[in-house]
């Protein structure tokens, strides 16, 4: 009885197995962000060049916009829910975000920084 193909395909998935570990994947930072009328929270963010970020945005009262033009992120978040969005920023700096969905009289300071560390 001869077993040479079984034990190379066993040997070809061990190394699939091996390069496609957590150990050799980039971890997501995830992030939590409210939006109400006229405010974020956090209003400050911190991430890492080159990795990969979730960001899960939720309205607790009305329609929302979410943008990081500079990023080229941008995101509509709909009264009472949440969205998730997904980036990684490529250049470290100091980028700032805004609601680009009016709320109101107070929707011009709606608004927030995220620095990107190399």
């Amino acid at each position: 009885m001869r077993f040479p193909r079984t034990a190379a395909v066993v040997a070809l998935i061990a190394g699939e197995l091996a390069t496609s570990s957590p150990a050799h994947t980039a971890v997501e930072q995830q992030i939590h962000l409210t939006a109400r009328k006229f405010e974020y929270s956090p209003n400050q963010i911190t991430l890492k060049e080159g990795t990969p970020v979730v960001l899960e945005i939720r309205s607790l009262d009305r329609k929302h916009g979410f943008s990081i033009p500079e990023l080229g992120v941008r995101a509509d978040v709909p009264a009472g829910k949440s969205v998730v969005v997904r980036f990684t920023p490529a250049k470290a700096g100091t980028f700032h975000f805004h609601c680009d969905v009016f709320c109101g009289s107070g929707h011009e300071g709606m608004e927030g920084t995220i620095v990107v560390e190399g």
